[in-house]
């Protein structure tokens, strides 16, 4: 894999050595397997986990040209809760989709649901839960630490927010049949109206070749 090595260049020259850890666990249950594609229209979005004001070291930043002073942290106990949290969620059979919030954050993960699945999504800023933010594009390309986007049946809403009772999450949305990703904004304006495919073309370039 390469994991073990001192290489680790990146675009600006070699680095200095750091330790990468590769973790691996055990699946009893190859049915409960969770893949990040959405499933069918109408089926609600949810996401799981807090968003913060870190955009530091972000995607976003790297394009916009800046650094950041505000990097992700790991609120380790809240992690924790998060993880068990969703794992029994997925155990019960209450989700569809899954995909974790990295690099670039909320557009990017919703993005590549909806690729995935070839359905589109329709979102809501205003439901995601905050602290401090006040931007829009915040919001959607911050990469705060365990973070989920969850596709969840409109039978199982309920069960599902019952395990999630005592974390951060909410209803941002819902997976539509029309291939068209639109987003309102933190004042209920749209931010981003635009098709499947041409999301797409772009996501295949580099950012460099799009900006």
């Amino acid at each position: 894999s390469g994991k073990d090595s001192l290489y680790n260049e990146s675009p600006l020259g070699p680095v200095t050595p750091t330790l990468l850890i590769t973790a691996i666990g055990v699946v009893p249950d190859v049915r409960l397997i969770v893949s990040m594609d959405v499933k069918e229209p109408r089926d609600a979005v949810y996401i799981v986990g807090k968003t913060f004001n870190e955009l530091g070291g972000s995607e976003y930043y790297k394009m916009r040209g800046f650094l950041g002073r505000n990097v992700p942290k790991v609120r380790k106990e809240q992690a924790r809760k998060t993880f068990r949290a969703l794992t029994k969620a997925v155990d019960l059979g209450l989700v569809k989709a899954c995909h974790d919030l990295s690099e670039g954050g909320l557009a990017t993960a919703a993005a590549e649901m909806a690729f995935a699945g070839g359905y589109g999504l329709e979102l809501y800023l205003q439901k995601v839960p905050t602290e401090n933010l006040r931007r829009d594009d915040f919001v959607l390309f911050s990469e705060s630490n365990s973070r989920f986007l969850v596709e969840v049946s409109q039978k199982a809403k309920s069960e599902f927010e019952a395990v999630m009772k005592g974390i951060a999450f909410a209803e941002i949305g819902s997976v539509t049949k029309s291939p068209r990703f639109c987003v309102y904004g933190l004042r209920g304006n749209v931010v981003v109206d635009a098709s499947l495919n041409d999301l797409l073309a772009r996501w295949k370039h580099t950012l460099s070749r799009e900006v």
